[in-house]
């Protein structure tokens, strides 16, 4: 049964991983064990793929208006990432704030750092595959990218991988319920401590 939280200031917590790791599948796991758990939705330039919905998904967004929300400040990180820009809103995140929920953010380490700059007190876990050969896996499991794009995502994974101890915490996904639960503990940890 979830557990509910006592209403108060609301936490950021940032799940950053190479591209494969699960950061998607878990957060959205965590987001079921737990309704004061909310999925931050990011904007982004690159088009739909398959089964992705507008606003639950992702903000699908122009260059045009990608960069026009940047000059108005709207971001609270943005990052180009395999060619694509990417974003998170700012509005969403500081209404989880003052309405004491936890909003969990999959984004890169790029975009770590910058929100991390701004909200400083945000939680940031970094989670890894069990090994490379799962991650290949994965990935080619996805069936989404072309060849040039899992290379490029295998390389920005790589970079990714380096800059993990810049992270409050580790864990390592090989099981997705376990390493659910372990986020879970680390946020339930930050929230009461």
């Amino acid at each position: 049964m979830a557990q509910q939280h006592t209403p108060g200031k609301g936490k950021l917590v940032i799940i950053s991983g190479p591209s494969g790791s699960g950061k998607t599948t878990v957060c959205r796991k965590l987001a079921e064990l737990d309704p004061n758990f909310q999925l931050s939705v990011s904007a982004t330039t690159r088009p739909p793929r398959k089964n992705e919905q507008e606003a639950k998904d992702y903000y699908f967004l122009t260059q045009e208006e990608f960069e026009k929300k940047i000059e108005t400040g709207e971001f609270a990180e943005h990052a180009e990432y395999a060619g694509n820009l990417y974003g998170t809103p700012k509005a969403p995140l500081e209404q989880a704030i003052a309405s004491g929920k936890v909003m969990l953010m999959d984004i890169d380490t790029q975009g770590a750092t910058q929100v991390v700059e701004e909200y400083p007190d945000t939680v940031t876990i970094f989670l890894e595959p069990p090994d490379f050969d799962e991650l290949l896996r994965r990935l080619d499991g996805r069936g989404t990218d072309t060849p040039e794009d899992k290379q490029k995502r295998l390389e920005i994974g790589g970079r990714e991988i380096l800059k993990r101890d810049e992270y409050q915490y580790r864990v390592v996904n090989d099981d997705l319920e376990q390493a659910a639960q372990e986020i879970r503990a680390i946020i339930e940890g930050k929230k009461s401590g």
